[in-house]
């Protein structure tokens, strides 16, 4: 029972840490500029990191693999910070943690692409259901101070998620010789080096004044999601089979649902709740495994 019970709790924390992320997002937004944001949880995470490199181990690294890495790297954090920060302007944490939903399908259909992994016809179906759902989702909003432009914002949110498809099939191939900690850390610094000169443009305004509340979501971002979420996550898919793993990412449109309404007083209207519906739907549906018939396969 414990040893079942500790890789969910982990999975579980972590999906509910990348779900706070959405909300906290939004709130550190609203005093600070969004490179300002960015930039500072990922000095935060590289800071951390620094401390711990000597506890990575060894690298096996391999002729030609600086192009995985560097994919990596750039689809996440880089370009998928960017979209993301850029889709919390226009939309709200709701409906934004609603489409990552789209994640495993898009995971799972990038798999048949680039490494040629099987895909079954209701795994198609439920793509294509998915989809459906996010597109009502957006066309459904109604603009509002939390989400001027939603069809914009959860277009820009869709973008993060095939950056994070990509940063995903990346680490398949990277996670058995490099370790998740070491290519966490990676991402950081990266991460720093692409955002920090970002404050020197004229249209990112810097901070005029200190404010400890978006100051302690910066910290937040940057320790408790930067670094938490993604070692959290990694503990355990080390435990269980990563198929079964991925499955919770399903959790994170729910608990940031919650979260949205519970700190933010975010809300769907009827039509927003059915299209959701319709999404996790459409996830459930290419998860599905249909059962086999025991007589077919035994013999006597």
């Amino acid at each position: 029972m414990f040893n079942r019970a500790l890789p969910m709790l982990c999975l579980m924390l972590a999906m509910l840490l990348w779900a706070s992320s959405f909300v906290v997002l939004k709130f550190a937004f609203a005093y600070y500029d969004p490179m300002v944001v960015l930039t500072g949880r990922m000095l935060v995470a590289s800071c951390c990191f620094v401390w711990l490199l000597r506890r990575f181990g060894p690298v096996d690294y391999r002729a030609g693999e600086w192009k995985l890495i560097g994919a990596l790297m750039l689809a996440e954090p880089c370009l998928y910070f960017l979209f993301e920060a850029n889709a919390l302007q226009y939309t709200s944490a709701a409906q934004a943690g609603m489409i990552t939903a789209l994640l495993p399908l898009l995971v799972a259909v990038g798999a048949w692409f680039c490494l040629r992994e099987r895909l079954q016809k209701q795994a198609w179906g439920g793509f294509g259901l998915a989809v459906v759902g996010a597109i009502w989702l957006s066309l459904a909003a109604e603009e509002s101070a939390m989400a001027p432009n939603p069809l914009l914002g959860n277009f820009l949110e869709f973008c993060a998620m095939l950056c994070a498809t990509v940063y995903t099939l990346c680490l398949k191939q990277l996670s058995s010789r490099y370790s998740p900690w070491l290519l966490t850390a990676l991402q950081s610094f990266c991460g720093t080096l692409f955002f920090l000169p970002s404050l020197a443009l004229p249209q990112v305004a810097l901070p005029q004044a200190w404010v400890p509340e978006a100051v302690a979501a910066i910290l937040f971002l940057g320790i408790a999601v930067n670094i938490f979420a993604y070692g959290l996550y990694n503990l355990g898919v080390s435990w269980i089979p990563a198929s079964q793993a991925s499955a919770y990412i399903n959790l994170i449109p729910v608990f940031t649902l919650l979260l949205a309404y519970l700190l933010l007083r975010e809300t769907l209207n009827a039509e927003q709740l059915a299209a959701s519906a319709l999404v996790i739907g459409g996830v459930i549906l290419s998860q599905w495994q249909p059962p086999r018939r025991s007589g077919a396969l035994e013999t006597v």
